[in-house]
């Protein structure tokens, strides 16, 4: 089954300084029948303008990943990490017992991010932070992990969930297919371009939740940049 959220169909809020987009509810935003999908509870799609950002906040338990589409996000955190992350990398910060952070834009462009949710599988853990830069090149054609609950995805960014956060860019007329299972959940947007699931246009911008299906076949109708959340 493929459930289609168009992008002019989220929930969100423009602050002036952040555009925000959210395709679960989140804040001020709630729909009931967009609460979560499996673990995964958060799927927010920020616009942040230069020079602004997210003040320090706190949170506790819960994995959070950071896709940057285009700019730079600059974190700081209460254990001491800092570090700037690129258009098509990833950070990763396990909540853990409790961190306060800040994530700013301090670049002279807009800064566009994938910022998601999943609810971890361990609690009462230190928490932790990391980043990893993983070069469109090497997703070209095929999905690549980058952040992973379990401990064969070697090259992943560790998070403490029952998830994968993975990744492709195809060129027009490509497919990449990522195994499922009918146990599973997924969730799909492309950052960029169009692609064709089970004969479902998927646009920008748009999300698409998946269930009941072993295996997803992803054809991309225009040269597209694909991110997905594999979910318990």
């Amino acid at each position: 089954m493929i459930e289609l959220r168009p992008f002019d169909s989220l929930g969100g809020a423009n602050h002036g300084w952040l555009d925000a987009k959210h395709h679960f509810s989140f804040a001020d935003y709630h729909d009931p029948a967009r609460a979560r999908w499996g673990n995964l509870r958060v799927w927010n799609d920020d616009t942040i303008a230069p020079k602004t950002g997210f003040p320090p906040h706190p949170h506790r338990d819960m994995e959070i990943i950071t896709y940057v589409r285009e700019g730079a996000i600059t974190h700081q955190d209460s254990l001491g990490n800092k570090g700037r992350t690129e258009a098509g990398d990833v950070q990763v910060m396990s909540a853990g017992t409790g961190v306060t952070h800040s994530e700013y834009n301090m670049e002279d462009v807009t800064t566009r991010i994938f910022q998601i949710w999943i609810i971890p599988t361990r609690n009462g853990e230190a928490p932790q932070w990391g980043a990893k830069p993983f070069p469109k090149g090497d997703r070209s054609g095929h999905f690549v992990t980058l952040a992973s609950g379990y401990a064969s995805d070697g090259d992943a960014l560790p998070i403490r969930a029952d998830a994968r956060v993975v990744g492709a860019t195809l060129k027009a007329g490509e497919t990449a297919e990522y195994p499922i299972g009918k146990d599973r959940k997924a969730y799909l947007v492309p950052a960029v371009g169009a692609v064709e699931i089970e004969g479902v246009r998927v646009n920008a911008r748009d999300g698409a939740a998946v269930r009941d299906l072993d295996t997803l076949v992803v054809t991309a109708i225009e040269d597209s940049e694909i991110v997905l959340v594999d979910a318990a």
